[in-house]
């Protein structure tokens, strides 16, 4: 339990239903829908669809998502992955005629078929109890009516000005005479509205065909794009069997690649090998094994990870004990390795839900536009803002990663769930971009090595390994990092703190929940 003389929240408890997300509007929608006698699913549509209106930096309807769901509480966990394609006219060869080699991150061709709308459809109908048109009024609302934006929301969009003002339909909706809200200002997104209202009377059609469809389309195509209307009308979402790995006797599950929750998996399986529960928490060693575990596990998740509807992903291998020891014998101990540094995505703007109601069913669910902004791309009449998810692609015909038409690209959005005894124990997700595995893996080992409650798992200060260099949030003081720097890492300061999480924990015996949301974001956790 946190020092109450401290700064701090406490973890929530509640009997029934509890949503835990990233901004409070997200929160109150979510409860709101549980405490009409809405499920999970219901909660987690609707909460999500009212965060792409008031957090767009983060997330968005021209965006993807992904879910994990384990109805009653298990044993049963359902995966959805809502990630989109390529257009089936975007090939690596057609972009290296061009001179690109790798794909620009605000360009036409980083915007991958929008996937969102297809999943929350596909959820609500097949493990919902309310339509697109229910779960979309209170984001019609705030979209049309105008919402107060909040302190962390009002940080992202300003550091994302000039990003906005390159794309003329962008800055005409997204800043007012070129600059960004601040907080406690009033925000309306008129266009946005009607595409909700339309999509809320026509059902996903309203979304990928008509006139939505049409204005991506049009406005793609005449910035360069391939994307046609049959790459928006043909897209559908896919369940698929979540792949899993044990820790200490809990269950860890993630949804298969073209995800990057494998590389959680991968670390978890690197680190139960070593006696964690003996370190400091806060401590160099851990800090130290954590970020090797990381380094090994990104090395190979660039190597391998790719969409398996068109590439061979050794996922069996991967998860194996003898790949596990492989990566561990290269970590030492007493020094920094030498180990192939991660080139893949790094960045860490996405929305993370985690909902939980009367009945234990379980919903972790996740939802982004990529980097903030995503692509920075708006369609000028639906005020759509789309992803730029086809930048996680690399342009190289022998990689199982290359771009192709109708591929996923590698995805940085897991969603996470944990079981011990066939029950859900923690439904959560530690969104961030690429740091996500590194987050999944710090607050688990928070919890079952250390004892944590939810919120002090959360809270706890975070350190990430990019680009060359050991990013230490100041949450740790600066003994931590001469410590780190003495066994030859380079560390340096995050701008921005490393990412955000949302946890339920399940207590099956007390037939209580508990949440738990990240202060580096906006949001609460609510139960009733």
């Amino acid at each position: 339990m946190r020092d109450l003389q401290l700064p701090g929240r406490s973890t929530v408890h509640t009997k029934n239903g509890m949503a835990a997300t990233s901004h409070p509007l997200s929160t109150l929608a979510a409860l709101d829908v549980l405490r009409r006698g809405g499920n999970a699913v219901d909660a987690a549509v609707t909460a999500c669809a009212v965060q792409c209106v008031v957090e767009p930096m983060s997330t968005g309807i021209g965006g993807d998502c992904f879910a994990l769901l384990a109805p009653g509480g298990g044993p049963e966990v359902i995966g959805l992955n809502g990630s989109g394609w390529a257009p089936k006219g975007l090939t690596a060869e057609h972009l290296l005629d061009q001179g690109i080699d790798s794909i620009p991150i605000t360009s036409p061709h980083a915007v991958s078929v929008p996937g969102a709308i297809d999943a929350w459809d596909m959820l609500l109908r097949d493990h919902g109890t309310i339509d697109l048109d229910q779960a979309l009024q209170p984001a019609i609302d705030y979209a049309e009516n105008g919402y107060a934006v909040t302190p962390r929301v009002a940080v992202d969009w300003n550091r994302n000005v000039a990003k906005l003002s390159a794309d003329p339909s962008a800055a005409a909706k997204y800043l007012k005479d070129g600059r960004a809200p601040k907080a406690g200002e009033i925000w309306r997104l008129p266009e946005l509205a009607e595409t909700l209202r339309t999509v809320a009377q026509k059902g996903r059609e309203g979304f990928y065909e008509g006139w939505v469809a049409e204005d991506i389309v049009e406005y793609l195509s005449g910035l360069g794009g391939c994307h046609a209307l049959d790459d928006l009308a043909e897209m559908r979402g896919e369940y698929v069997t979540p792949i899993s790995t044990g820790y200490r006797g809990h269950t860890m599950l993630q949804i298969p690649p073209n995800g990057q929750g494998i590389t959680a998996l991968m670390m978890l399986n690197i680190l139960e090998d070593y006696d964690l529960a003996s370190m400091d928490p806060n401590g160099v060693a851990r800090l130290h094994l954590e970020t090797e575990a990381s380094r090994m596990a990104y090395a190979a998740r660039d190597r391998f990870v790719a969409d398996q509807r068109q590439a061979d992903v050794p996922v069996e291998h991967m998860l194996s004990a003898e790949f596990a020891a492989e990566m561990r014998a290269q970590i030492s101990l007493d020094s920094a390795i030498e180990a192939p540094e991660a080139t893949g995505p790094v960045y860490r703007d996405t929305i993370y839900m985690s909902v939980v109601d009367k009945d234990r069913n379980a919903c972790s669910f996740i939802n982004s536009l990529y980097m903030p902004f995503g692509s920075g791309i708006a369609a000028p009449r639906s005020g759509v803002m789309l992803q730029n998810r086809g930048a996680g692609f690399v342009v190289d015909p022998g990689h199982p990663n290359n771009v192709a038409p109708r591929k996923r690209p590698l995805h940085t959005i897991i969603p996470g769930m944990c079981m011990k005894d066939g029950k859900v124990a923690y439904c959560y997700g530690i969104m961030g971009g690429g740091y996500q595995p590194v987050g999944h893996a710090h607050v688990l080992t928070n919890l079952i090595d250390f004892g944590m409650d939810p919120q002090e798992a959360i809270d706890s200060a975070r350190v990430f390994h990019v680009e060359g260099r050991l990013d230490v949030e100041r949450g740790l003081g600066d003994d931590i990092v001469a410590g780190l720097k003495a066994l030859g890492h380079e560390v340096g300061r995050p701008e921005m703190p490393w990412g955000g999480g949302q946890l339920i924990a399940v207590d099956w015996e007390n037939g209580t929940l508990a949440g738990a949301s990240d202060p580096r974001k906006d949001g609460c956790a609510l139960g009733y």
